[in-house]
Order: C-alpha cells, then structure tokens, then sequence
C-alpha cells in the first residue's frame, strides 16, 4: 500500500465500519481493516472484497494489542477511522473495566501508531447519546457547548477518548476530530446485540417474535441512518483542528413512535411488551448538528421513514 489515500479503518468489519469501507474503496482509497471479529462479521466485507479486493487488506487483530500501534506505524496510513469500541452501555456498567480497556486503551494504542507513522488525521467515533449526561430537557436539542456529564463508564471512557484526540495533537501534531454520534441505525447493525433498536425491532418483528421496550417507551432518541454517518466521516478526515461535531438529526423520537411504525411496516402487533428500565440509560436525547454543518458542510439527509425501509428490505434480503 502507498501513503497517498491509504485509511485504515479500526472496527473495519462492523456495520458502520464496513459501510464507511465501502465508500472509501468506492473514492478510490486502499484500505486496511483492523477489526477483532468479536461483533463485526466477515460477511460485512463479502461486497468489499467482491469488487475491490486488490485494494483491500485485513487484519484480524485486538486494538488493545501493542501491535495495533505497530502495524499503524508501519502502514503510515493517511487517516485513520477508528471506530473499534465497547459499545453496550449496560455492559459497561457491569464491567468498566473490560470497556476502558477497549475504549480507553484500544484509543491510546491507535493514536501511539498515529505518531509514530506520521498520519494526517485520526477520525474517533464517540457518543453523543450519553457525553452529556441528562441535561435539562430545555437543552434539546444538545449542542457541543453543553458541559460533559456522562453518566456511565462507557460514556466516561468515550469522553477520555476525546480529550486525547486534542492532547495528542497539542503534544505531538496528530490532527483529530471525535464524531459525537446520535443513534445510528441502517443495513448490516446486529439484530442480536444490546445496542440498535432498529435492528432489534427489524430482526424481531420480521421473526415473528414480541419485541420488548424498557421502561415507559417515552423515551427519545436521535436515530441517524448509516449512510449519513458514513458521510461525516469522509468530510471529517478533510478539516483540520475541529476537535469535536455532534453528528445527528436533531429530532426526538420516543422509542415507542418507532416500534410503532416499523409494526405497521410489516404488519406486527400494535404493542410491544414493556419490561423495567435500565439502569444508566438515558430518559430523552438529541443532537444539535449544527456546528457539523458548519465545520464539515455536513446534515443528515435521510428521512427516519426512508432510513427504516432500507434497514427493513436488508433484514428481509438477509
């Protein structure tokens, strides 16, 4: 591989991660996927491989390793996506230890190889669904001005993750940029996992299967679809000392509302089951992109009813 318009793409075979591989081999990059397989799935890089297998490599590797610094210093990538992470909040409750270690650390070892192989830009995946805590609701929708307040381990260690992000290029003139990310949905997110209620809702409902809601499903979330995301990263990797953009729509939409119209969808019942809330989750959420706009000529531009019919036609196809 050649420096010019090489990425590496940690957390390469996830659902965002292989969507964001896509575009960069469809804009002509060579691409190194690092990826550890423990959620993301060699069937997400079947299209990469099909049709542009010559600029694709893989790596099979824990970020955590000090190999991932090596083999980053080695490739001197132009801009690295890292996107690898512990992503279920809950478990991170359970065990914040084992999510610092991959948030945390798995960062540390991603910026290290940054240094030592002279990349450009270093792009992080953070979390704007729990980096500002539970704010008053005239707030909403959450802008980057707001004070950090996470209110569990798994959004302490994604803020730390963008505090080193700036200490990093303060120290040693790594540029990066942290995307506070809404929640994302779309094609290929994992039916089965903690994280994604799209896609628990798709693979349930289309399964024939109850869906559960945890606590009232008045709860509001900000759901942004994939390709969006997959977009403000590309613009991300472009701008210089933006250290951190809210990337979402800026719409609430209750949990409920959206059970709703994906059973309408494909005929399900009208009620999911309701079972108690969990702890450390959140109440109402969304972000306000607007600095996102301006910083990386960014906006959502999928509709959630247009979003959730390509998500929907996936899981029927897959």
């Amino acid at each position: 591989m050649t420096r010019e318009k090489t990425a590496l793409v940690t957390g390469g075979a996830g659902f965002i991660g292989s969507t964001l591989v896509d575009r960069l081999l469809a804009e002509g990059h060579q691409v190194m996927v690092v990826d550890d397989f423990s959620s993301g799935r060699q069937a997400n890089l079947e299209s990469a491989r099909a049709n542009y297998g010559n600029r694709l490599s893989v790596k099979e590797l824990d970020v955590r390793q000090a190999e991932t610094s090596d083999l980053i210093a080695d490739l001197k990538p132009e801009v690295v996506f890292h996107l690898a992470a512990q992503v279920d909040v809950m478990h991170s409750v359970s065990d914040p230890i084992f999510d610092a270690e991959i948030n945390i650390l798995g960062t540390l070892r991603v910026l290290e190889g940054a240094r030592r192989g002279g990349t450009n830009k270093v792009v992080v995946a953070v979390s704007g669904g729990t980096l500002y805590g539970e704010p008053d609701p005239t707030h909403l929708p959450l802008g980057e001005g707001l004070p950090s307040d996470p209110r569990s381990p798994y959004g302490v260690s994604k803020l730390a993750a963008g505090h080193y992000l700036t200490a990093y290029r303060h120290l040693h003139g790594v540029d990066g940029t942290a995307l506070a990310l809404a929640n994302v949905y779309g094609p290929r997110q994992d039916p089965h996992g903690e994280a994604g209620v799209v896609a628990i809702f798709a693979g349930r409902l289309l399964a024939g299967e109850p869906c559960t809601v945890f606590g009232s499903g008045e709860q509001t979330r900000d759901f942004v679809y994939v390709g969006d995301v997959v977009d403000a990263f590309m613009r991300a990797a472009l701008v210089n000392e933006v250290d951190l953009c809210n990337i979402g729509t800026g719409v609430e939409t209750s949990v409920t509302e959206l059970y709703q119209a994906m059973a309408t969808d494909i005929g399900g019942p009208a009620d999911p089951v309701l079972a108690p809330a969990r702890l450390g989750e959140l109440d109402r959420s969304a972000l306000d992109a607007s600095w996102a706009a301006d910083a990386l000529g960014w906006k959502a531009d999928t509709s959630l009813e247009d979003g959730v019919a390509h998500t929907m036609e996936w899981f029927r196809n897959n």
